[in-house]
């Protein structure tokens, strides 16, 4: 799951990126509304942490923006204004969530999962398809009651398949999900944690659309 994370304190934005990093999510990190503002406008992100005092700005100009185009990728406003009035302006502007500074991480992380499942259409905690389920918070996978380990990789690989059900995601698509600029991506990284989800659950799990993508396998054939 890749986040895009605006925040111009230095050393909470450091901790932020690294502890969610940590958690399995490609983070990118930007200071200002208009370095946040071109990212966006050439990168599709899962889900979007704002700041509201920015060196250029009001984090909220920039998601009224947003809305204004019909954007709907979640956003959560983290903030140190915690008067009502300042939480119904971001509630009121578009925001999923109003997250109070200082934030424990697993909090944080919980409330981004939270408002990407919503926004996917899977509100339950635990995904099921067929004889395998995938609980993103405890980052637990089981093939047919049994536990499956799989790499931070797989596992988020696995998670972005399941969370598009029937649809093909290009290789660059996927690339585009599971790292942040900072990573660097080998030409064959994709096959590569294909190969190993075939091998540790079923041949089965991904199915392959050649010159296409890939999508997680059907129902009928993981039961």
């Amino acid at each position: 799951m890749r986040l895009l994370l605006i925040e111009d304190d230095d050393p909470l934005a450091s901790a932020l990126t690294e502890g969610l990093r940590e958690e399995g999510f490609a983070v990118d990190r930007f200071a200002t509304l208009s370095a946040a503002r071109a990212a966006a406008s050439t990168t599709t992100f899962d889900a979007v942490v704002l700041d509201r005092g920015l060196p250029d700005g009001d984090g909220v100009a920039l998601l009224r923006e947003w809305r204004a185009r019909c954007a709907d990728t979640p956003v959560l406003l983290l903030t140190a204004r915690d008067a009502l009035d300042d939480r119904l302006a971001g509630l009121d502007s578009g925001a999923d969530d109003y997250i109070v500074k200082p934030v424990a991480l697993q909090e944080l992380v919980a409330r981004v999962r939270a408002v990407v499942r919503r926004a996917r259409g899977r509100p339950q905690p635990v995904w099921t398809h067929g004889a395998l389920t995938l609980d993103p918070a405890s980052r637990q996978v089981t093939w047919r009651s049994q536990p499956v380990e799989l790499s931070s990789r797989e596992f988020s690989l696995l998670e972005l398949l399941l969370s598009h059900p029937g649809q093909v995601l290009s290789r660059s698509r996927i690339e585009e999900s599971l790292y942040d600029w900072s990573s660097d991506v080998g030409s064959n990284t994709v096959e590569v944690y294909v190969h190993q989800l075939r091998r540790k659950i079923d041949p089965g799990v991904v199915k392959t659309l050649r010159g296409v993508g890939y999508t997680i396998g059907p129902v009928e054939t993981l039961s």
